[in-house]
């Protein structure tokens, strides 16, 4: 007691509340202890000062949100100093001078537009990856379509089947690395050998790769222009698709007296009734004429081949219309409906497309 009682006289000689202390009585000794405990701390909270700082301090703020949205952290060298929190206020817990406080408030908007940012990169590469695959696909299965094209047009000119299934491996391989392809309804297609009128909502670029996994030798009705492309275009002269201007009148009743001749030899063909793709995801109007002439339910109900409505779903968000570039992470759907029939080509164009919409 003593000696604390040497420290406290010490300690406080230049208090004013020093003679109070130095002149008291032994019986006082334990309470200027404590009272002297009080004071000391009293005295420390009043003469504390922040520490400085030699670093800058960062703050990014990229305020959109409310406090509770936002998520701030706090970095710094030493780690039990520096824990995150979520304060008004950057609390200065750091007492070396060179520590770094950084205080990064991440809001919502600020987070999307990083993460929106990746995504869109991430939909280009895998947007060159696909034209990459399919490409040096379609060359190597292109010389061997060349290389069979004469027994085919020998022997099944009209179907051509060896081409069609050259087709199938082709888009299989393109389309397998990218997305999945979920098939519905398989039971209500047509006997292989029996001729149909297929029809399909149009949404992308990608429904002629999903429709031609599904190993069917329909003929697709194509614009002349992407015969010209190399590879590819070659090899829909070499699949028999039927080519059309869509401008030419002449072109078109061409079209569907080909399609007519096709049905009454025992091939099938294949309509996207809307006539563009969708670029909205909506169904669009189907047509039932293709200029001043007779379109795909016409054909139908003048050759008595069943209508086969197909539905489908999610190729317009890997591969929107008008984006060709990019190809996005998802995955399609195909639905195969019941075949319709029938005389009336007005009926079988609502009917068609009332079948489409219904899963869409």
């Amino acid at each position: 007691m003593s000696s604390v009682r040497a420290l406290l006289s010490t300690s406080v000689s230049q208090s004013p509340l020093s003679s109070m202390f130095l002149n008291s009585s032994p019986s006082m000794e334990m309470f200027q202890v404590l009272f002297m405990l009080f004071y000391f701390h009293w005295l420390q909270l009043c003469t504390y000062k922040r520490p400085t700082y030699d670093h800058q301090v960062l703050r990014t703020s990229l305020s959109y949100a409310k406090h509770r949205n936002a998520l701030w952290v706090s970095f710094c060298p030493n780690e039990e100093l520096c824990r995150p929190h979520c304060s008004c206020n950057l609390r200065y817990q750091n007492k070396h001078a060179r520590d770094t406080v950084a205080r990064c408030e991440l809001t919502a908007a600020g987070d999307s537009h990083s993460l929106s940012a990746d995504l869109k990169m991430e939909s280009k590469v895998r947007g060159a990856c696909f034209y990459a695959v399919t490409t040096l696909s379609a060359v190597f299965l292109f010389v061997l379509m060349l290389v069979g094209h004469p027994f085919v047009l020998l022997f099944d000119r009209q179907r051509r089947k060896f081409h069609h299934y050259v087709a199938k491996v082709w888009a299989s391989l393109t389309v397998a690395p990218f997305y999945r392809i979920k098939f519905e309804g398989l039971e209500n297609l047509p006997p292989p050998d029996t001729p149909a009128v297929y029809v399909s909502n149009h949404q992308s670029f990608l429904d002629t790769y999903t429709l031609l996994t599904l190993g069917r030798s329909f003929k697709f009705i194509s614009k002349t222009g992407i015969f010209l492309f190399p590879i590819i275009g070659w090899a829909m002269f070499l699949l028999g698709t039927i080519p059309l201007k869509r401008m030419d009148s002449r072109s078109q009743m061409d079209c569907v007296k080909r399609c007519m001749d096709l049905i009454r030899k025992g091939a099938s063909v294949f309509f996207f009734p809307e006539g563009t793709r969708s670029r909205d995801g909506k169904l669009g109007a189907f047509k039932v004429f293709i200029s001043t002439h007779k379109g795909a339910f016409s054909i139908a109900a003048k050759t008595n081949a069943p209508v086969v409505p197909i539905t489908l779903i999610g190729t317009g968000q890997i591969m929107p219309a008008g984006r060709e570039g990019i190809v996005n992470v998802g995955w399609v759907k195909v639905v195969i409906h019941k075949p319709l029939g029938g005389k009336d080509a007005e009926m079988l164009c609502k009917e068609a497309r009332t079948t489409i919409a219904s899963v869409l």
